[in-house]
């Protein structure tokens, strides 16, 4: 193949044991959702050349690759939370267009919530206190105030109101009740959401992620792999990814997030529109960042993402399907969740997502999925289109 014209595609995906995993170590779920991607594809792991992870050990990714019996030629280390896995995955796909790899593994793993119960460490109110932040902690500026600031300000400035927000936080829920690896299932509703526990005003309990433990694997490949394959591939179309700011003074406005910019490369590589996506999985660590990013990635107007969310639209039998698997607010977060939007995205391509199976007219299957994971507080943005066949 030519430098630069090898195609890209996802060849195996996989979950460790999620939600509630008290035995377990995070290098331990990391090679279990290793192991499962691995197998997914079908593929010799000899073929894996190129690694990738972050959020684990002091020399990651050397640690984990160390524990899994792998000495790859091209890693990646990238640490921009939640956008992390999105991220990896363009500097991944353009490594192996390139022939600097032919086969990159990435993979994560997380007890967040067993090492909270066993008293191994504590919930994470802030960053820290070093550069930038040490002018914002002072004034109470937690991970939740910050996102709580900015849907107050969507607010006010577009009269989005708390039960458009809530309304995410339910069809999550519904989404989820047809997933069996979800952690919560039972519905709720917008009355549920509205009269839970104050976290951060106007986030009450269940606009916030839920924590759990758990991990993800996602394995992609040259296109001269695909044919020993045990599944169809789905290709990476087009990728991007942004940068805003970590200060929350320099962030323009609150009412924009990276993804404005990430979306609009990645749609312009993948040369497709948001009106023809079929499926969207997108960080969702608090109701309203789903309900920002919609707009940021051109599924609505800004400023319309309350009106277009309330209308049910967001389930697996709506208008635009998002989170299917119920996402962090009802299946797992066990940290940074986005490389768990890719493997959903490509397990609703593939047909292989059960009850909660995303159908077009006539019963066919979706053909092109998003991806956007969001890092920080609307700091970093990592978005990936995907298409079968």
């Amino acid at each position: 193949m030519t430098p630069g014209k090898r195609k890209v595609a996802v060849v195996g995906v996989s979950l460790s044991d999620c939600g509630r995993v008290d035995e377990a170590t995070p290098y331990a779920l990391h090679a279990q959702a290793a192991r499962r991607a691995v197998a997914d594809a079908g593929l010799d792991r000899s073929v894996i050349d190129g690694f990738a992870s972050a959020g684990l050990g002091t020399l990651a990714p050397v640690e984990v690759a160390e524990y899994l019996g792998l000495r790859p030629t091209w890693v990646d280390s990238t640490s921009v939370g939640g956008s992390t896995w999105e991220v990896m995955a363009a500097h991944a796909a353009d490594a192996i267009a390139a022939g600097h790899a032919n086969a990159v593994l990435l993979v994560y793993g997380s007890t967040a919530r067993a090492d909270i119960r066993a008293g191994r460490r504590t919930g994470t109110l802030s960053f820290g206190a070093r550069g930038p932040l040490q002018f914002e902690v002072p004034y109470g500026h937690t991970l939740i105030a910050k996102y709580a600031m900015a849907a107050r300000r969507h607010m006010h400035a577009y009269g989005t109101t708390l039960e458009q927000l809530a309304s995410v936080a339910v069809q999550a829920r519904a989404n989820a009740a047809l997933n069996p690896e979800a952690m919560f299932r039972t519905p709720i509703t917008t009355d549920d959401v509205l009269s839970g526990p104050m976290i951060a005003d106007p986030f009450t309990k269940l606009h916030c992620c839920l924590r759990s433990d758990g991990g993800a694997a996602v394995l992609l490949a040259a296109e001269e792999y695909v044919r020993d394959c045990r599944t169809p591939p789905v290709w990476v179309l087009g990728t991007g990814e942004h940068v805003s700011h970590t200060t929350m003074s320099e962030w323009p406005d609150f009412t924009v997030s990276p993804a404005a910019v990430s979306g609009r490369i990645a749609f312009e590589r993948a040369g497709v529109r948001p009106d023809e996506i079929d499926v969207a999985e997108i960080y969702d660590a608090f109701t309203y960042m789903t309900l920002v990013t919609l707009e940021d990635l051109g599924f609505c107007a800004k400023g319309e993402g309350g009106e277009f969310a309330e209308k049910g639209r967001l389930t697996v039998g709506g208008a635009l399907p998002v989170n299917t698997d119920g996402g962090g607010l009802s299946a797992q977060h066990p940290g940074m969740r986005g490389l768990f939007l890719l493997v959903e995205a490509v397990r609703q391509l593939r047909g292989e997502a059960g009850q909660r199976q995303v159908r077009k007219a006539g019963g066919r299957l979706p053909e092109l999925a998003v991806a956007s994971g969001t890092g920080g507080w609307f700091c970093s943005s990592g978005t990936v289109v995907l298409g079968r066949g």
